[in-house]
C-alpha cells in the first residue's frame, strides 16, 4: 500500500529544497520522522523462528503527531477514554469555520489565532446556552481544531461535540433545550462568535493586516444532531493523533505525480485529486501544528477542572459505559507465528539502537 512515507522519500528533498526557507522547525521535524517511522532509524527488534531459523526485524515507529502510520492504539485508547468519560446522553455537532479572510493571519500567528479561534467559539456558544429562553444551563464541550479540507486545502474550524443539555446552575438539575429543533440559534450564534472573536484579536494587537469588511460578513458556523455522539467520536478520534489524510486514501504515485481520493462535502461523491508530489507534500505538510499548540480542548463541565460538576451530570443520566470485560488469565501477548514457514515462533534475538528517541 501507498504511503505519505514513500513520497516523503523519493520527493522529501525536492520539497524541502523549494521550500525549505519557510518551513518551520516542527514541519521539518515531521518531514524527517515520517520519512524514518519504522526504519532502523528510531531502532527496533529482531526476532528469530525457532522452527526454520528465519529472521525477522521489526522497526519502531516515530510517534510524530503528524505522521499516519503511527498512533492506531492511541486513537483507540482516546475513544475508549472518550467514551467512558462523557455523559449519556443526546449531542450536537457544532462547527465553527474561521472567515477565509483571517486565514493568512492564522497561517503567520498559528498558535495564537487557533487558541482564539477555540476559546471565543466555547464562550459564544455558552453565552447563548446560558440564556433561559434556549437552555439557561452549563454545556459540556469537547473542542477539536481541524485546518484542511477532504482534499487538504487549508481551511482551519472546530468540531465542537456538544451536550444537548446542560446542568443547571444549582447542580442539582439536567436540563434539556427548550426547542426541541436545536440546541441555540445558529445566526445569534454566528454573530456572538464573531464579535468575542474580533475582540479577542484586537486585544492581541493582530488587527494590522485584517480586512475591516471581515466583520461585516456572516461568519459560517453549522449545528446539526448528532444523537449519541459515537459516529461524531470516531470521526473526531481519526484525526486527533494524526492530521490531514490517512495513508487508505492515496491511490498511486506516478511521474511524480499523486493521485488520492477524497468524498465531496456538498455531493457525498467520491473524487480524485492529482498533484505532484511537492505540491501534495505542499498540502499535507501545512496542517503540521506548531510545537505546543494544543488540538483537543474541553470546556464546561468536561473541563479538566470540573470533577464533581461531570460526576453529578452522571448521577442525573444513565449511565451507557459498556460492560467491562474479563481479564484474559495472562496478561502476556500471543506468540507471534513466523510469516515465513508459519509453524514455528518468532523469539527476540537482538534489539536494535536507534539514532534519536522518537
Amino acid at each position: 500500500m501507498l504511503e505519505v512515507a514513500d513520497i516523503v522519500g523519493l520527493h522529501g528533498d525536492e520539497y524541502r529544497a523549494q521550500l525549505g526557507s519557510s518551513l518551520t522547525s516542527a514541519q521539518k521535524k515531521a518531514l524527517a520522522d515520517i520519512r524514518n517511522c519504522r526504519t532502523p532509524f528510531f531502532g527496533g527488534h529482531v526476532h528469530q523462528c525457532d522452527h526454520c531459523a528465519q529472521k525477522v526485524y521489526s522497526y519502531h515507529s516515530c510517534r510524530n503527531r503528524s505522521c499516519p502510520k503511527c498512533h492506531r492504539d492511541q486513537t483507540e485508547r482516546w475513544i475508549a477514554q472518550q467514551r467512558q468519560r462523557l455523559p449519556a446522553c443526546c449531542y450536537y455537532l457544532i462547527t465553527f469555520t474561521l472567515p477565509a479572510a483571517l486565514r493568512s493571519l492564522a497561517r503567520s500567528n498559528p498558535k495564537i489565532v487557533y487558541g482564539l479561534l477555540m476559546k471565543t467559539a466555547a464562550a459564544a456558544l455558552q453565552k447563548l446556552a446560558d440564556d433561559p429562553r434556549f437552555l439557561g444551563a452549563r454545556l459540556g464541550i469537547l473542542a477539536v481544531l481541524h485546518t484542511w479540507t477532504r482534499a487538504m486545502l487549508y481551511h482551519p474550524h472546530i468540531h465542537m461535540l456538544v451536550t444537548a443539555g446542560g446542568l443547571s446552575e444549582d447542580g442539582q438539575r439536567w436540563i434539556q433545550p427548550k426547542n426541541p429543533k436545536f440546541l441555540v440559534p445558529v445566526r445569534a450564534l454566528s454573530v456572538i462568535f464573531r464579535a468575542k472573536m474580533r475582540a479577542a484579536i484586537l486585544k492581541a494587537r493582530l488587527h494590522g493586516n485584517v480586512p475591516s469588511d471581515v466583520w461585516n460578513k456572516p461568519w459560517v458556523v453549522h449545528s446539526q444532531h448528532a444523537g449519541s455522539g459515537e459516529k461524531v467520536l470516531q470521526y473526531l478520534g481519526r484525526y486527533v493523533f494524526r492530521i490531514a489524510i490517512t495513508n487508505s486514501r492515496l491511490e498511486r504515485l506516478q511521474d511524480g505525480q499523486v493521485t488520492f481520493r477524497y468524498r465531496d462535502n456538498r455531493t457525498q461523491l467520491v473524487q480524485h485529486c492529482t498533484l505532484s508530489a511537492v505540491e501534495f507534500l505542499h498540502r499535507f505538510f501545512q496542517h503540521v501544528l506548531p510545537r505546543g499548540c494544543t488540538k483537543v480542548r474541553h470546556y464546561g463541565i468536561f473541563s479538566p477542572h470540573c470533577h464533581t460538576p461531570l460526576d453529578q451530570v452522571r448521577s442525573l443520566i444513565d449511565s451507557r459505559k459498556p460492560a467491562t470485560e474479563e481479564s484474559p488469565d495472562s496478561t502476556s501477548p500471543p506468540p507471534r507465528v513466523c510469516p515465513y514457514c508459519r509453524i514455528g515462533t518468532l523469539i527476540l534475538v537482538d534489539t536494535l539502537q536507534r539514532a534519536r528517541s522518537p
